[in-house]
């Protein structure tokens, strides 16, 4: 309940601040569509110059891109940790942090709270469900309910990975660069997984499992690529990670020893 309050005056102040510039807020949501746009864009270039990439379709790579989206808007939203290197190690505002009664990281994740990522995510719904048309894929009174088992499970792999990534500024005073490098990596979970060697498809599915952002829970869906198995894997694997993520996060704060003076 705690932890709930302070989300509501979080959001609360957000509001306010967004009301006073109005104009960041709606160039923030056109880079968000525009960025979602060109990625969609370039799906349909590369099938302009193949039929089909290994043996899913167009319809299908864009459904697994539809999906891909959800989780990283739920994820942008409530857990916007890009910056955190910078301003909390190097700026020392963990210092602040830490003398708050409430959890560090939940701090942190409220004080980066960006909701217009949350459109990203309706998007990313609106993607899906215009494949899922053009695909005459049929429809269950529980997809629905499965969809959102399968998206929470996807974001807590977003969550864990990035969690413990932002972690370790706490064992080097240097930033360490490699959040890009992940990102990059994050956009392979994008497109089906079976297109990679097996060496990609390992990396992706148990070191850095970003497949389980994408295609994985996507293919629940699919007639033609249904994988149960690995689908229904999401939730266990995202509470893995997310646990992971926490338990790096949790030592490294017991490491930190302040910004100094």
């Amino acid at each position: 309940m705690f932890s709930l309050s302070l989300f509501r005056e979080y959001i609360a102040n957000y509001i306010k601040t967004k009301l006073t510039y109005r104009a960041d807020f709606w160039v923030e949501v056109a880079s968000d569509l525009l960025f979602s746009a060109m990625n969609l864009i370039f799906i349909f270039v590369v099938f302009q110059h193949t039929p089909s990439l290994g043996d899913w379709s167009e319809a299908e790579v864009v459904f697994v891109y539809g999906y891909f989206m959800i989780p990283y808007g739920l994820f942008s939203t409530f857990s916007n940790l890009w910056n955190f290197s910078e301003r909390y190690i190097v700026k020392g505002e963990m210092d602040r942090i830490l003398t708050r009664p409430a959890g560090s990281l939940t701090q942190v994740m409220l004080e980066n709270v960006d909701p217009p990522s949350l459109i990203g995510s309706l998007v990313g719904l609106g993607i899906m469900a215009t494949a899922w048309w053009r695909l005459g894929l049929s429809f269950d009174w529980y997809d629905p309910f499965v969809l959102i088992v399968l998206a929470l499970g996807s974001t807590l792999v977003y969550l864990g990975i990035y969690t413990a990534i932002a972690a370790l500024s706490f064992y080097s005073d240097a930033p360490t660069g490699i959040t890009p490098l992940i990102y990059n990596i994050q956009n392979y979970g994008r497109y089906p997984i079976q297109i990679y060697n097996k060496t990609i498809r390992f990396l992706l599915t148990w070191l850095l499992p970003f497949a389980f952002v994408g295609v994985y829970p996507a293919s629940f869906f699919l007639e033609e690529h249904r994988d149960p198995l690995m689908a229904w894997l999401t939730p266990a694997v995202g509470l893995v990670v997310g646990a992971i993520g926490l338990g790096v996060w949790t030592h490294g704060v017991k490491r930190y020893r302040g910004a100094g003076s």
